[in-house]
């Protein structure tokens, strides 16, 4: 009777698996992915700051506005830089008034910028304000 005796190349089959190759390819295609993903996380993160800025310079510029139209009583066309302040955050204003033909009005400019160097301008209004 013969035997059959499994051949030395079927017994050092190996188990089902993955080789070094393939792992390696598949943590460097994982890492890339993260890195991706970081760099959108931070760009949102930066994204939202900035859009934070946005909304506390247009307040100042709106609060700023409010209070000439409330006072009525800028005559004089002036050109003032100063420092003013929003939600915590110290930024810089800069006020123009400008004499239109109408003596009972002015026009006003309202530009906020960053205190940082260089300033980033982040908000502009302009309105007709009424004198008395």
């Amino acid at each position: 009777m013969l035997r059959h005796y499994p051949s030395q190349r079927a017994a050092r089959r190996p188990g089902r698996g993955f080789t070094l190759i393939e792992v390696l390819v598949a943590l460097t295609i994982l890492a890339v992915a993260l890195t991706a993903a970081m760099r959108g996380a931070i760009a949102l993160t930066g994204n939202s700051r900035d859009l934070d800025l946005r909304v506390y310079a247009t307040l100042v510029a709106q609060n700023q506005l409010a209070e000439l139209r409330l006072a009525q009583a800028q005559s004089a066309p002036v050109d003032a830089v100063y420092d003013c302040g929003q939600g915590g955050v110290t930024f810089q204003c800069r006020q123009k008034v400008i004499a239109t033909p109408n003596p009972f009005f002015r026009w006003v400019e309202i530009h906020v910028s960053t205190v940082a160097d260089p300033p980033r301008e982040l908000a502009d209004m302009m309105e007709l304000v009424r004198v008395n």
